[in-house]
């Protein structure tokens, strides 16, 4: 199962890190805008490209340290048919470099329209005689709001051919609460999407052939929980034993290493820690210069590692 493969590829690093390849083109540096429109001229096709070469190289910086990346579709999209293009490019050169691949689409639909989702996103397509992979994601952000009906398509999907999804729950944004912290039947929502969650692998595994074949100690749905709230991540912890955490809001967001903590089950493991900005954009803060905007990333990266595994006793 996918989420055992994310265990083993952190094990591997000794590192709980996954980066946000979330690349805002008019915050890439100077001079990969000028080679792209230089090549392409002031066009879509030129952000894409810059981002292409963004991306590679920093995975190329961090593939031997880092576990996991996690590209923001959004940033793609907003490239139109370009930026999809390297969207699937960069899963593509991930994978190649060893890297899992968590797609951060925050799909969430019902029916024939959330499987076209984990088709497209984490399945594969049949073409005549041949079935192709359009992205081919390890992982994939849900939004449950529609309920059991838009995660049963999915997790169809994910069983035949082992991937994982997280599924949001008290997310690390301020007006999170607003929502997520309202009360139904005496908890939280976001802790009922917790509980959800659990409900959902289990029937996943028991419903849909043999169950735990992989020997995973976590299901195969996740959920996404923010390090800007250490107490409801702690709670979430102590109330789903065996589910994986997605934890956003490390850095720019303020979140840091001790707000990270209860994410961790008692040996350090269960969760994966999610930075972007900044290690992405480390060059800005560091003022090494763009040209080693991959170095800076590299060097932050090695800083996240060390604050994480000295939270979680894997030093």
């Amino acid at each position: 199962m996918s989420m055992e493969l994310l265990r083993q590829k952190i094990e591997d690093c000794n590192n709980p890190t996954i980066v946000g390849l979330d690349p805002d083109y008019q915050k890439l540096p100077e001079f990969l805008k000028k080679q792209a429109i230089e090549k392409y001229g002031e066009t879509l096709e030129a952000a894409a490209f810059a981002v292409q070469i963004f991306n590679h190289t920093l995975i190329d910086a961090l593939c031997d340290i880092v576990p996991a990346v996690k590209p923001q579709y959004a940033f793609y999209e907003q490239l139109g048919w370009y930026g999809m293009r390297i969207l699937a490019d960069t899963i593509s050169y991930a994978h190649e470099k060893g890297m899992f691949v968590l797609a951060d689409g925050k799909r969430g639909d019902v029916g024939a329209t959330m499987q076209a989702y984990a088709h497209a996103h984490l399945g594969d397509v049949q073409v005549g005689t041949k079935k192709i992979v359009p992205f081919g994601a390890d992982a994939l952000t849900v939004n449950a709001y529609l309920g059991s009906d838009s995660l049963l398509p999915v997790l169809e999907v994910c069983k035949q051919k082992s991937k994982c999804v997280f599924v949001l729950a008290k997310t690390s944004n301020p007006s999170s609460g607003e929502i997520q912290d309202l009360t139904v039947e005496n908890e939280p929502l976001y802790m009922k999407l917790g509980h959800l969650s659990e409900r959902w692998s289990k029937m996943a595994e028991d419903g849909f052939a043999s169950s735990n074949s992989h020997g995973d100690r976590y299901g195969m749905v996740g959920v996404v929980a923010g390090a800007t709230y250490p107490v409801q991540l702690s709670k979430l912890r102590k109330e789903l034993p065996r589910t994986f955490f997605l934890v956003p809001g490390y850095g720019m967001q303020g979140g840091v290493a001790r707000d990270v903590a209860p994410a961790f089950d008692k040996n350090g493991d269960g969760a994966i820690v999610a930075s972007s900005r900044s290690i992405l954009y480390a060059w800005k803060k560091e003022e090494c210069g763009e040209q080693d905007f991959a170095g800076a990333a590299r060097r932050a990266a090695l800083r996240m590692q060390n604050d994480l595994n000295t939270v979680r006793g894997k030093r």
